[in-house]
């Protein structure tokens, strides 16, 4: 009887066990986040309005002096009261100038004759006007085209000290425990079809993982672009299967990965 017992319980356990990981994210098997970059028309105009009619949160990480954000301050006043996050791109979106590729980087915002200072400056000026619009004082981050560095110099400290966590630009399957708040990595999306997409999702269902789309174009407005067709597929999808995934906003995530370890710690 007793060895019965004893291997009642330790089932018990495994079964535990097994179910903590396949509902691991809030409830759910994976997460899903939605982050759209450089506050684009289409944003405002074709991705809001699906994922409201949805009831999905998403992440806009948005640039003050963009001409998309500065003359649409209401509506994106509307999205932010609506429950999605308006996160910090920073002010002028600059970008390291002196690689391959970056012709089009203006000399002006060349992030590599940056000093640590200007990046500074720049960042917490686009918190005020962020708060200005929304009335929040926290929010996350997403390096400009990925770059960590001001000439020479990292300012990921910086933002350590004044943000809960940031999106980098290196995609990878990121298991709770192994994910680095300050350079969460992120899938960009470019002209994929919507299986391929899907197809990371399903591949985040099965192993617990945690999944963050990178949205530049959606219909236009910006030469890294998918069609409105794909991303309505894509979102679809994710409702279909809602109770296994949890869509939520970036720093819904970031929130949530921290008291997961917070409690692990607590346990061990």
């Amino acid at each position: 009887m007793i060895n019965k017992k004893i291997i009642f319980i330790i089932l018990l356990v495994i079964s535990y066990n097994i179910n903590a990981q396949v509902n691991l994210w809030n409830n759910k098997s994976c997460a899903v986040v939605l982050t759209y970059d450089d506050a684009l028309n289409t944003h405002l105009d074709n991705v809001i309005p699906l994922l409201d009619s949805l009831g999905f949160k998403a992440t806009f990480y948005l640039s003050g002096f963009f001409p998309g954000f500065s003359n649409r301050l209401n509506d994106w006043r509307k999205a932010a009261a609506n429950g999605h996050e308006l996160g910090n791109h920073t002010l002028f979106h600059p970008c390291i100038g002196n690689m391959e590729g970056r012709e089009w980087v203006k000399p002006d915002y060349d992030l590599s004759k940056y000093s640590i200072q200007r990046i500074t400056d720049e960042i917490l000026m686009n918190n005020i006007v962020l708060e200005a619009v929304d009335g929040k004082k926290r929010r996350t981050f997403a390096y400009t085209c990925g770059d960590t560095l001001a000439g020479d110099s990292s300012y990921v400290k910086i933002i350590k000290e004044n943000f809960p966590a940031a999106r980098g630009v290196n995609y990878f399957h990121q298991k709770i425990n192994e994910i680095d708040l300050f350079n969460i990595g992120c899938y960009v999306v470019n002209g994929q079809s919507a299986d391929e997409l899907i197809d990371l999702v399903k591949y985040a269902m099965n192993n617990n993982t945690l999944l963050v789309f990178l949205f530049h174009g959606v219909g236009g407005e910006h030469p890294i672009n998918i069609s409105l067709e794909t991303h309505k597929k894509l979102l679809e999808f994710l409702k279909a299967n809602e109770n296994n995934i949890w869509i939520t906003t970036f720093l819904d995530v970031a929130d949530f990965i921290r008291k997961y370890r917070t409690k692990s710690e607590t346990f061990k």
